[in-house]
Parts: C-alpha cells; sequence; structure tokens
C-alpha cells in the first residue's frame, strides 16, 4: 500500500484570541495542507475571520503560536506576512473606489502604496505584470474604469488580482463568493483551480456549500472559536459534529 504524505504549509498551535469577554479564537490547533485547496468553514460568529486576522498579523493572538512552512510567524506585522510569502483578501473588498483598476493594482503592489504611485513612480515592466493579472482574472477591459464603477463581483476579482502582483505561495480568500452572483463565482473557482495548479496553496473562508464542496481538498469547520472536524469534504459534510454545529442536530 502506498502511503500519501501532505506536507504542512500553514500550521497554528493552541491559538487563542478574546474580546473583552468573547472568546473569538479558542485553542486552535489547526494545519493547512501544502498545494491544496483547503476550506475553512463554519456557522456565522465561529471565529473564522479572526483566525485569518491573527495569522495574517492584522491582529495579534492572546496567545498561541503560528507558523508557516516551519518557521514561527506569530504577531508580524502584515507586510512582513506578505513578504513570507502569504497573500490574502479580505470579506469586504479593499480597494481605492476612485482609482482605476489598473492602478489599484500597481497600488497593491508597491512597496510604499499609494504615495509611491501618486509620485509617478511607474515602471513599464510592473505595468505589463498588472495586466497580465488583469488578463487572468478577466477583467482587463475594465483597465481604465474607477473601481467604483465596476460590479462588487468585478471587484473581488480586482482583490485577487492586487494579492497576484505579490506572487504568494499561499492565498487566503476570505467569502470570494460572498455577494458576488453565479457566474462570476463559477470564475473565481476557475480561477483557484488554475492558480493552485500551478502550484499555489489556498485557504479558503465561505459560506457557499457547493463551491466549499466542489473545489476543496481539505476541509476544517470551526465551531465557538475551535476547529471540531476536518478531512476530505466528502467526509465532513456528513460528520456529526458537522451537522450539530450547522442544524443544530
Amino acid at each position: 500500500m502506498t502511503t500519501v504524505t501532505t506536507r504542512e504549509s500553514l500550521a497554528t498551535v493552541s491559538l487563542r484570541k478574546t474580546f473583552g469577554g468573547v472568546t473569538a479564537v479558542d485553542d486552535a490547533t489547526v494545519t493547512f495542507h501544502e498545494g491544496k485547496v483547503n476550506a475553512l468553514i463554519g456557522p456565522n460568529g465561529s471565529g473564522k475571520t479572526t483566525f485569518f486576522n491573527c495569522v495574517t498579523g492584522m491582529i495579534k493572538p492572546d496567545s498561541g503560536s503560528v507558523s508557516y512552512h516551519g518557521t514561527d510567524i506569530t504577531g508580524r506585522s502584515p507586510h512582513r506576512v506578505a513578504r513570507a510569502g502569504i497573500g490574502r483578501s479580505f470579506q469586504l473588498c479593499r480597494i481605492f473606489p476612485r482609482m482605476t483598476v489598473l492602478e489599484n493594482v500597481l497600488v497593491a503592489h508597491r512597496t510604499h502604496g499609494l504615495a509611491s504611485l501618486l509620485k509617478g513612480a511607474r515602471d513599464a515592466d510592473q505595468i505589463e505584470r498588472a495586466r497580465h493579472w488583469l488578463r487572468r482574472v478577466g477583467i482587463d477591459h475594465l483597465e481604465h474604469s474607477e473601481a467604483a464603477d465596476i460590479s462588487y463581483g468585478q471587484q473581488k476579482l480586482l482583490e485577487l488580482a492586487g494579492v497576484l502582483m505579490a506572487e504568494p505561495d499561499l492565498i487566503m480568500l476570505d467569502e470570494p463568493a460572498g455577494g458576488v452572483n453565479p457566474a462570476l463565482i463559477g470564475r473565481i473557482g476557475t480561477l483557484i483551480r488554475e492558480l493552485n495548479a500551478e502550484g499555489r496553496t489556498f485557504v479558503v473562508v465561505e459560506h457557499n456549500m457547493e463551491m466549499v464542496m466542489s473545489l476543496s481538498d481539505h476541509v476544517i469547520v470551526f465551531d465557538r472559536g475551535r476547529p471540531i472536524a476536518e478531512g476530505p469534504p466528502s467526509e465532513v459534510q456528513s460528520d456529526p459534529r458537522v451537522l450539530e454545529a450547522y442544524l443544530g442536530v
């Protein structure tokens, strides 16, 4: 019998975060598999986004550790986490609404962000790279449009293009299908599959169970701030603990 070994990409040990008297992440020990599409699911309020924020340096955990490829990144700033090779999107798109689509992607990659772009520090190679990622996500025809004028689903694709400009090895997506029409959900799913086939690891928080079950290799379920189940989609969706967390049965 051949044993398939999965390699660790991102891992947390006993991660904990409280806000006042509310424990948002509670002793979470989790391992995400390298080269796979990992999904993180759970009921509303189960701590998924807070977990993302602790991992990516948006907030500091109260205790516990975060490691990436075996290196401790606990408490690093978002900039240092990104430099380590981790990119992320947000539940609500973070874009500059009055800048063009192309400018948004360029800003996402600038070391000094908006200030660098406004000073006119443009490089032909970087512009071409930005256009490349706009083509990949399917919105290159909108490069001169203001970001505020494109649809919400297109803004999600724009945010992803900005993430990809940094060439991350691990991409963390917070509800990529939220508020997006079915056609664009399909496009986002296709992109994730293509990018994963090219070697990128994904961790996806998502409430669209059809998308999760069709897309993921490995699923981790959170409830009340801690993991309660994990495994292939086919096993997780029939786990009694998961059914109880979602349906109370």
